[in-house]
């Protein structure tokens, strides 16, 4: 399987003619039947509009490439119909809300991966405290614009079932070893009594005489030992050590450079686009899922007609509908 991310900005490479067709530029979603239908390229020819790579003309997807036969399974807009209904649906799956049937949102999905054949094997989803889980293709039944809708939440609920049975199990196995050592001692302790009362009668005369000298000699050896121990507890500052680990600001200063590279790349892209469809004009009306009129057949492309598209997310579909 591939992460998008491990797709998006890959060289498109020809493995008969020996040559650099273009850069995937994003993935076109078959929200359907929750597959990759196409690869969204741009080349040095991209003001001629939009490219589509079908994903079943796709060779491999290698770490720095994605490989073709050859540069005729590369389709141009008067060539790409079949997609033309995806384009203007413009379904992405990533950053759209992952909510159940029943009501319950788990979060935002971050990530997709896709396995053989362009389908989506599972969903990456990040709720709201930051954590991270996965979510079959299995599980979700529809892919949407803005929601991606998730069959149940049954599994949660097992695993909290399955934690009310465990709960009261320690309980009891608890009070059982409570009861058997009482029993137990109470005969021992009695028995051991009985019989050293009679052994310890003839005896203490005998004995009597060296446990007092022991006991006088006992008592200076007691007082030495005391005044030594008193002193050792002066090792505790030892753990001042772990102020060392400070490594941890060193990793963001290497992303900046790497984050310009792209900002600065994606803003020559749209520039190098906004001046293909201006000044063209509409084949017909283009319209936002929200009912907001983007153009009207026949009208001009205007930079206000542009700053409508984008803020619709449907500027791929204006560069389609332009002549």
């Amino acid at each position: 399987m591939k992460k998008s991310v491990e797709i998006i900005g890959l060289p498109i490479i020809s493995i008969t003619e020996g040559r650099e067709l273009g850069m995937s530029k994003s993935l076109l979603i078959d929200a359907k039947n929750g597959a990759i239908a196409a690869i969204i390229i741009e080349d040095d020819d991209w003001y001629r509009g939009v490219k589509l790579l079908p994903y079943s003309s796709v060779v491999a997807i290698g770490a720095d490439a994605v490989t073709v036969i050859n540069s005729e399974t590369i389709l141009t807009l008067e060539d790409a119909g079949d997609y033309e209904g995806m384009m203007d649906e413009n379904v992405r799956v990533i950053n759209t809300k992952a909510i159940t049937k029943s009501g319950t949102i788990q979060g935002k999905v971050v990530e997709i991966y896709v396995g053989e054949g362009g389908k989506i094997e599972k969903c990456e989803i990040e709720s709201s405290d930051g954590s991270l889980s996965e979510i079959s293709s299995e599980q979700i039944s529809i892919f949407g614009k803005q929601v991606t809708i998730i069959d149940s939440d049954t599994d949660s609920e097992k695993k909290t079932e399955k934690l009310d049975v465990e709960a009261p199990a320690p309980v009891e196995t608890v009070a059982e070893p409570v009861a058997e050592p009482e029993p137990e001692p109470e005969p021992v302790a009695e028995e051991a009594v009985a019989e050293p009362e009679e052994e310890a009668v003839p005896e203490p005369e005998v004995e009597a005489e060296p446990e007092a000298d022991v006991t006088e000699e006992a008592q200076p050896e007691v007082e030495e030992p005391t005044v030594e121990p008193a002193e050792e507890p002066e090792a505790a500052p030892e753990p001042e050590i772990e102020a060392e680990p400070e490594p941890e600001p060193e990793a963001p200063a290497e992303e900046k450079p790497g984050d310009n590279l792209h900002q600065a790349a994606d803003k020559a892209t749209s520039d190098r686009q906004r001046r293909f469809v201006l000044g063209k004009t509409a084949r017909r009306t283009l319209t936002s899922p929200t009912g907001v009129v983007i153009v009207n057949e026949g009208d001009v492309i205007t930079d206000e007609v542009i700053q409508r598209a984008n803020l619709s997310q449907m500027f791929v579909q204006l560069t389609l509908n332009v002549q």
